[in-house]
């Protein structure tokens, strides 16, 4: 299963957003693009770069690499709707970021971790594919066997510095272990300050 390994701090950097909650205090001391070390201010970004910095970041936020974002985005595109709505809706609907958006898990890092390990079940059945696309009704649940181990028995411990607003599309119960699928994601869920009109416009060149 092909993944990005780089470090995480570094993408943030780059991307000037913070990819994971480490990268807060990173950034807070550390400005500009990692390894830039020219004088003077930079020029003024062009159309293209301001749109493929745009593409980078947010692929970058739910962990995707270029093929699979670039699927995602041609299926958001044939789509009824506003295209980059569409592709919103694709990412928060993986399994990994639903999962993270429950708070079970630090970062879409750690969360897609966490499924490919097999510590969920989806509707009853063990799943280990974070890419997984759920939908309405979808009910997932963390393993009975990995319901004692470390991480989990710990949860509240290990999240209590990572607060996840409620959302309308998802329903999570850290007692039971349970998360279910009510909706859909709605635009104003999705991560802020994200410009989806700069990305439909890089692939539509």
């Amino acid at each position: 299963m092909a993944r990005d390994t780089s470090p995480i701090v570094k993408q943030s950097r780059r991307e000037g957003y913070a990819l994971h909650p480490k990268a807060l205090k990173v950034m807070a001391k550390k400005t500009g693009i990692p390894g830039q070390h020219a004088n003077g201010r930079p020029g003024k970004a062009s159309l293209y770069l301001t749109q493929l910095r745009e593409k980078q970041k947010v692929r970058r936020v739910y962990g995707l690499l270029e093929k699979q974002f670039a699927r995602l985005m041609n299926e958001a595109t044939r789509r009824d709707g506003l295209a980059g709505e569409n592709l919103l809706q694709l990412l928060e609907l993986r399994m990994d970021n639903a999962v993270y958006r429950a708070g079970f898990a630090v970062s879409r890092r750690a969360a897609r971790q966490l499924v490919g390990h097999g510590h969920f079940i989806l509707n009853g059945r063990r799943v280990d594919i974070p890419s997984i696309r759920l939908k309405p009704g979808d009910e997932l649940a963390v393993r009975p066997k990995s319901v004692k181990s470390g991480y989990f028995s710990q949860l509240d411990d290990v999240l209590k510095n990572s607060i996840q607003q409620p959302l309308s599309w998802l329903k999570s119960d850290h007692k039971k272990m349970t998360v279910t699928i009510t909706g859909l994601p709605q635009r104003t869920e999705a991560e802020p300050d994200i410009n989806e009109q700069l990305i439909v416009e890089y692939y539509s060149r």
